[in-house]
């Protein structure tokens, strides 16, 4: 694979971060942020499920053998149920088994969510994105199944393989490769060429002004940080971090494996690459398995942990929904993004639409509550 020439030596620094304990700290509006998508995925999914069949429905049996495919937390009757206002059951004929479909308001939804992804903005946006996750590291190829892990967070169809990368050849090809773990041919999806023109990370776009060349670039570029309340590094991890900003910004799209992977220079820009990878992601956040996965087919897997450990004013980490979620803390005011991808509006009318059940049956539940009080008053 063809990789960016290598960076100057006097880049190569020594390693001095310090074994110092970081106070772990929540933060209640990023994990909000979390938090407010739970079960999203799994709606979204069943919900294609559901509108790929021929007759826009599936049997209850076959919808039941979506629960662990689809990742369900739950029965998919009781999921269905629980989520009774983007889900409908039916009974086709007396002799048949019951049926689910889309209730009329997500099947408008999933119709307003197709508009946009099959908008020409849209798609020419997630060519340029899915073009840049491939060229990320001076790569130009990645399996399948790494791609597949993100896919959700990259905001691609659910069958992109079909019916998304064959309207690019000139772009992109599925291609076999061989894991150098274990022989097996696997899948892979290849970047066809070298696009030098979307070779800028975002830190580099908003640092650069507007009269920008494709050759000019910039090493002063700093990492925003935030922290929130309560948050308070060691004077010996402070100094540390404001000493590594000041190291020249090599961009996650350079091949900079050259470097001493112990450098503190090396772990900026295994930084860099995680920034804009996050940045990458209509959401700005992803499983820190995926990110791991992804590190792990790079060869930087080990980097990337110690990155997220070492960065908290970076990346924050949440714990909710039963799993970690690496979110990049530019990217959110409080509980909402800075800038709203139209798909992640699409997303929200979803939450939307999932929460009207929830906040019905907490006011019939109040409702019932008070009739309960009423009946020991009295």
């Amino acid at each position: 694979m063809a990789l960016s020439s290598k960076l100057p030596h006097q880049f190569n620094f020594i390693r001095t971060f310090v074994n110092a304990k970081v106070k772990l700290v929540r933060d209640p509006y990023l994990d909000t942020a979390v938090l407010k998508e739970k079960d999203l995925k799994q709606v979204i999914a069943l919900k294609n499920q559901i509108i790929s069949s021929p007759s826009k429905s599936l049997s209850i049996y076959t919808a039941s053998t979506l629960k662990d495919p689809l990742n369900l937390p739950t029965t998919t009757t009781k999921f269905v149920n629980k989520y009774h206002c983007v889900f409908t059951q039916f009974q086709p004929t007396p002799a048949l088994l019951p049926h689910v479909k889309l209730s009329p308001q997500a099947l408008s939804l999933h119709n307003e969510e197709m508009s946009v992804h099959n908008s020409s903005d849209n798609r020419k946006d997630t060519v340029q994105r899915l073009t840049r996750f491939l060229m990320l590291a001076g790569m130009r190829q990645l399996p399948l199944y790494v791609i597949d892990k993100l896919k959700w967070d990259l905001g691609l169809p659910h069958d992109y393989v079909t019916n998304f990368l064959a309207d690019y050849p000139d772009y992109f090809d599925v291609c076999g490769v061989e894991d150098p773990s274990s022989g097996k041919e696997l899948l892979a999806l290849e970047l066809i060429s070298w696009r030098k023109e979307l070779s800028v990370s975002e830190l580099e776009k908003s640092a650069m002004s507007l009269d920008y060349s494709g050759d000019k670039r910039r090493h002063d570029i700093v990492f925003p940080m935030f922290f929130p309340k309560g948050f308070d590094l060691q004077k010996r991890v402070s100094t540390w971090v404001e000493n590594w900003q000041t190291l020249p910004y090599i961009s996650p799209y350079e091949d900079a494996f050259h470097l001493d992977t112990n450098s503190d220079q090396a772990e900026k820009w295994t930084v860099a690459i995680l920034h804009e990878l996050l940045s990458l992601l209509v959401s700005k956040k992803t499983e820190r398995r995926n990110l791991l996965s992804y590190g792990h087919c790079l060869g930087l897997g080990s980097r990337f942990e110690k990155a997220l450990v070492h960065h908290p004013g970076i990346f924050y980490i949440s714990n909710k929904l039963t799993t970690q979620t690496v979110v990049l803390r530019e990217a959110y005011r409080k509980d909402f993004l800075v800038k709203k991808h139209p798909l992640m509006g699409m997303r929200y009318r979803y939450i939307h639409l999932m929460n009207k059940n929830q906040n019905r049956r907490e006011r019939v539940g109040l409702k019932d509550d008070n009739k309960l009080n009423l009946c020991y008053r009295t």
